[in-house]
């Protein structure tokens, strides 16, 4: 079992980036794939970006392809979102969700992710 927390939202610029962390408390952190989710006012919770647990295959949504990086440290039981470029669209509550197993399965509907974050803020003002 594992519970994620986020961290590293706040107030930026458009064009300005922003890196998220999700610390995941634990002894089996490299035994889950992880994804960001993220979530707009009025609108539904979104695939961003997920790894595998040993980090070596990544998957993006195309809204965020070339300008997100997600990347963990399994030493550090820490997963981040690199997020460049960013637009007022990017605007969101972001998730950090946890999915058990160490396959090379692409995780991209959150239904699927057994532990979540309780989000952080993105506010991207134009």
């Amino acid at each position: 079992q594992v519970q994620p927390v986020e961290s590293g939202g706040g107030l930026v610029q458009a064009g300005d980036s922003l890196r998220l962390s999700c610390a995941a408390s634990g002894r089996t952190f490299s035994s889950y794939a992880m994804g960001w989710f993220r979530q707009a006012p009025g609108k539904e919770r979104e695939f961003v970006a997920t790894i595998t647990w040993s980090g070596d295959s990544t998957y993006y949504a195309d809204s965020v392809k070339g300008r997100f990086t997600i990347s963990r440290d399994n030493a550090k039981n820490t997963v981040y979102l690199q997020m460049n470029s960013l637009k007022p669209e990017d605007s969101a509550v972001y998730y950090c969700g946890a999915k058990y197993g160490r396959s090379s399965i692409r995780w991209v509907a959150g239904s699927e992710y057994d532990y979540w974050g309780q989000g952080t803020q993105v506010t991207v003002s134009s």
